[in-house]
């Protein structure tokens, strides 16, 4: 498949400039031929026949407007804080302790 619009190595470096990125030569051949895949397979998607097929709403939505049926959501028993807890290298106040990692 012929792409649409060749995304080139300078279209690249330009919006890696835009970004604020540093870019090695072989980073910006990479991702320009990635792109170029990425529009390649939109403009196929583009290609598809959708006459006759109604616009859904959300993911989950049928065809007929109706939700799409999931499982109930049931409350099921599980671990207590202390079972939970029970294996952990510290705790505090029902909560596991660990390292810190923001200067706060």
């Amino acid at each position: 498949m012929l792409s649409m619009s060749e995304i080139s190595r300078d279209d690249v470096a330009h919006l890696a400039k835009l970004a604020r990125l540093k870019l090695s030569e072989d980073e910006l051949e990479h991702f320009a031929t990635q792109i170029d895949g990425i529009v390649d397979h939109v403009a196929a998607i583009r290609e598809v026949d959708t006459e006759g097929v109604e616009p859904l709403s959300h993911p989950t939505q049928n065809v007929d407007g109706t939700e799409s049926v999931m499982r109930e959501d049931v409350v099921i028993p599980s671990l207590t804080a202390e079972q939970a807890l029970d294996q952990a290298p510290a705790a505090e106040d029902q909560r596991f302790m660990v390292p810190q990692i923001l200067g706060e």
